[in-house]
């Protein structure tokens, strides 16, 4: 909490004392049995984590990118998994605040921002991840509707939710032919595919979400015609931020539980804690989260400035972010030996559900080309 303001810390101790007592207690329950706890969800929702960086005047909590950093990785250190997908639901809901006309807002928002219902974020599809302006979902306009068709693929929430923030095609080809469109859950042709298995995140299911002659009215339309993609990547630059404060929780929670092995368990007739090595690795494994934090931070810090150089740090932050606290918490598995390859131990849940980190949001080879990018022009 170093540096933050006495109302950051507020929120920072509200998040861990909720992850601790609501989350952590149930977290490999949610990851055993698959479970998506949207009890849990609600009552985070009551303390304002269904729309942190929304405006107040549709039920969010109005708070600033930083703010949000910091609940998510404090939430995190509780079930990595659920927070996570807690922020892509908080993403799609400050993309219908940010870019849907008063009725949109009015509309969508207050029940997505209380979480009564839920929202999920539809850009990638089967062949279109890294290269997302390649999208082939079409959206054909037959007067004042859509008619969309086409499928969506690794969808969080997917079948679960109840409103889906899409990405399709009503121009020509790139980035400039691509709008958004909100759908809700029972419209006619919207359908899901089977719920995939996965290595992590498995307190969120993830299905594809299939678009056959799915009639949606104009007005499910955020913003103009062809300005999807910027909506979408606008949506991102917040969401790099918001998996990688999920990963930093991830590491916290991962050095906490290595600390404390390595006080309790003996080998060689002294504590593991004695050992020179690993009280090296131990320092090594705070410096990096520490770095990694600073690096998140000084992004949010900018994207709530809009600053110029906001989308390059963001996706600086993201890859520094998840790859260094995907190593901590590997590095932690490790010190636990063999039980941290046993399911009793959380150390592994962590290294699981964080692992994804470096793919989705954005993979950080991408990362690296925005970056590159950047520095070449």
């Amino acid at each position: 909490s170093a540096g933050l303001t006495e109302e950051q810390k507020e929120f920072q101790s509200v998040a861990l004392d909720f992850a601790a007592k609501e989350m952590a207690p149930h977290m490999a329950e949610w990851d055993e049995k698959e479970i998506f706890p949207v009890h849990t969800m609600r009552k985070a929702a009551q303390l304002g984590f269904g729309g942190i960086y929304v405006k107040p005047d549709v039920g969010g909590s109005g708070l600033s990118r930083l703010d949000t950093s910091i609940i998510f990785e404090a939430l995190s250190t509780g079930c990595t998994s659920t927070t996570a997908y807690m922020s892509i639901h908080n993403m799609c809901v400050w993309m219908i605040d940010t870019f849907g006309n008063e009725e949109q807002r009015r509309r969508f928002c207050p029940p997505l921002c209380s979480m009564e219902q839920f929202a999920s974020y539809c850009l990638t599809e089967p062949g279109s991840g890294s290269d997302a302006a390649s999208l082939l979902t079409s959206a054909q306009r037959k007067g004042d509707t859509y008619v969309l068709n086409g499928s969506k693929a690794f969808i969080s929430g997917g079948g679960d939710t109840d409103v889906y923030v899409v990405m399709c095609r009503t121009g020509g080809p790139g980035p400039k032919g691509i709008s958004c469109l909100v759908l809700e859950k029972g419209t006619p042709g919207l359908s899901f595919g089977k719920k995939e298995r996965k290595v992590g995140w498995n307190s969120q299911p993830t299905r594809a979400v299939i678009f056959e002659d799915c009639v949606v009215p104009v007005s499910n339309r955020l913003g103009a015609e062809g300005q999807g993609f910027s909506i979408a990547m606008k949506g991102l630059n917040g969401g790099r931020i918001n998996v990688a404060s999920c990963s930093l929780g991830a590491a916290h929670a991962s050095v906490l539980l290595a600390q404390e092995h390595l006080t309790v368990r003996k080998q060689f007739g002294e504590p593991l804690a004695n050992n020179q090595y690993l009280q090296f690795k131990l320092a090594e494994m705070a410096t990096r989260l520490v770095a990694a934090r600073l690096m998140v931070r000084n992004a949010a810090r900018a994207l709530q400035e809009e600053r110029e150089d906001a989308p390059v740090l963001c996706s600086m932050a993201k890859l520094f972010a998840t790859d260094e606290c995907f190593e901590i918490c590997n590095q932690a598995l490790q010190m636990h030996g063999g039980y941290g390859y046993l399911k009793d131990y959380a150390v592994q849940q962590f290294v699981r559900d964080i692992r994804v980190h470096q793919i989705l949001e954005g993979t950080n080879e991408v990362m690296r080309m925005i970056v590159a990018r950047s520095l070449l022009q």
